[in-house]
C-alpha cells in the first residue's frame, strides 16, 4: 500500500482531531498534506507545527496574519477564506479529500474535489443530503469513489463488500435513540441543550450531537444512504439500538443478514476509509461479548421525534426538499444551543419552513445555494417570532 496524502476539511473538529490520530499512528501510510478550520486558529497552528502539511486554511480572515505570522518558519502555504477551500482540495499531491466539515459548507469543496478526481472520504453527511443527485453524477462523471466515514454507512459498505448490489432487500440503519430515548413530547419541551448535549456513547460536535438527540441525524443518514447505495426509499429501515455495537446491518434477498460490529469509536470508520481497499492493524481497544452479552433493538418513535418522519418525508418528494430540511435544521440547532428555543419547537419550525419554501424539481448548484439562503432567512424570522 503506498502512502496517501490527506486534505482535512475541518481538522480542528470531532473527526478531524480524530483523522490525525489515525494518520499519526499510521506515518507511513498516510500524510496529512491540507489541514483547515473555520476558526479554531490556535488548534490548527499546533496541528500545522506537528504535521508539517503542504497548505493550511483559516477560514475567518481576521485570524489570517496572525496564523501566516506564527507559522513563518514552516514551510507551509498559508490560505484563508471560504474560496480557499475549494482551491486546496485541487493540489496534485493530494490523494484523499476527507470533508469534515459542518452543514452546507462542504458541498463547493466536495464539488471541487470531484472535479479534480480525489477520492472522497465523506464525513459531512449534508453534502448528500443537500445535492445527492449532483454529487452522485458528478463522481461517475469523474470516475471518484466517495468512501463513507459515518460508522453507519461504514458499517453498510463493509457488509456489502463482494456482493453483488441487486441482491440488497434492505439497508437497516441502527440509531443509539439519543439521551431522550424513550420520553414523551411532554418531558421533551423541559430539556436543555446541555440535556441534549449528554449523549450515552458517542462523543461527538454539538450540532451532530443534537442531531442525534433530535433523531435528525439518522433522518440525514436515510438520505445519505440513499444516494449512496443506489436502494429505493422503501429499502431503507431505521431501528434502535440503544448499546451502539451494531453500527448498520444489510438484507439480502435470501433472507440473510449481515452486520457489522464494534465498539463506537469513529477512528475505525475514518481508519477503513483512508486505507480502503485494505484493512490495517491499529492499537484500538477491541470489543469483549462478555462485556455486551445482551444487544437489543426496537422501532424510533416518530410521532415523539417527528425528525425522522420529516427527513423520509424530504426525501420522497425529492428535488430541493432535503435542501430546506437541511438548511432549517442548521439553523434552528444554533438557535437551540442559544437558548432562543425549546427542543420540539426545532421540528414544528423545520416543518414549517418546509411548507413555505417554494419547491424546485431539479435545482442546479447555484439554486441550492439560493434555496439554502432563503430556507435560514424564513426559518430565523419564524424563530424571531417566537420570541
Amino acid at each position: 500500500m503506498r502512502k496517501k496524502s490527506i486534505a482535512i476539511l475541518g481538522s480542528t473538529g470531532s473527526i478531524g482531531t480524530q483523522t490525525l490520530a489515525v494518520i499519526k499512528e499510521h506515518p507511513d501510510l498516510f500524510k496529512a498534506e491540507v489541514l483547515t478550520a473555520a476558526n479554531n486558529y490556535s488548534l490548527l497552528i499546533e496541528q500545522a507545527k506537528q504535521f508539517q502539511p503542504k497548505a493550511v486554511v483559516i477560514g475567518n480572515t481576521e485570524f489570517y496574519s496572525l496564523v501566516k505570522e506564527t507559522l513563518a518558519d514552516e514551510d507551509i502555504q498559508v490560505y484563508a477564506g471560504t474560496e480557499a477551500l475549494s482551491e486546496v482540495v485541487q493540489i496534485p499531491s493530494v490523494d484523499v479529500v476527507l470533508t469534515a466539515l459542518v452543514g452546507f459548507s462542504g458541498l463547493l469543496p466536495t464539488v471541487q474535489a470531484i472535479k479534480a478526481q480525489k477520492t472522497i472520504a465523506l464525513a459531512n453527511k449534508e453534502t448528500l443530503v443537500v445535492a445527492g443527485a449532483l454529487i452522485t453524477e458528478l463522481a461517475k462523471q469523474n470516475g471518484v469513489d466517495i468512501l463513507p466515514v459515518d460508522s453507519e454507512h461504514s458499517a453498510i459498505f463493509q457488509c456489502l463488500v463482494g456482493e453483488e448490489p441487486s441482491s440488497i432487500e434492505k439497508l437497516i440503519l441502527t440509531a443509539s435513540g439519543g439521551p431522550f430515548r424513550g420520553k414523551d413530547r411532554e418531558y421533551l419541551r423541559t430539556v436543555s441543550f446541555k440535556d441534549a448535549l449528554k449523549h450515552p456513547n458517542w462523543t461527538m460536535g454539538q450540532k451532530i450531537t443534537i442531531d442525534s438527540a433530535s433523531l435528525m441525524n439518522k433522518g440525514l443518514e436515510v438520505i445519505e444512504a440513499y444516494w449512496l447505495f443506489g436502494v429505493d426509499v422503501c429499502q431503507i429501515d431505521v431501528v434502535v439500538h440503544p448499546q451502539s455495537i451494531v453500527h448498520s446491518m444489510v438484507q439480502f434477498k435470501d433472507g440473510s443478514i449481515k452486520a457489522q460490529l464494534g465498539l463506537p469509536d469513529m477512528m475505525l470508520p475514518i481508519q477503513y476509509a483512508l486505507a480502503y481497499p485494505q484493512r490495517v492493524e491499529n492499537s484500538l481497544p477491541r470489543m469483549d461479548f462478555n462485556t455486551f452479552s445482551q444487544l437489543s433493538f426496537e422501532q424510533p418513535d416518530t410521532a415523539t421525534f417527528s425528525n425522522l418522519r420529516l427527513a423520509y418525508e424530504a426525501l420522497n418528494k425529492g428535488g430541493s426538499m432535503p435542501c430546506v430540511l437541511n438548511a432549517a435544521n442548521e439553523v434552528v440547532v444554533a438557535a437551540f444551543l442559544k437558548q432562543q428555543i425549546d427542543f420540539l419547537q426545532m421540528s414544528e419550525l423545520i416543518e414549517e419552513t418546509m411548507l413555505k419554501i417554494d419547491f424546485e424539481k431539479n435545482p442546479d448548484l447555484e439554486t441550492f445555494s439560493e434555496i439554502d439562503h432563503q430556507s435560514r432567512v424564513y426559518a430565523l424570522e419564524a424563530i424571531q417570532k417566537q420570541k
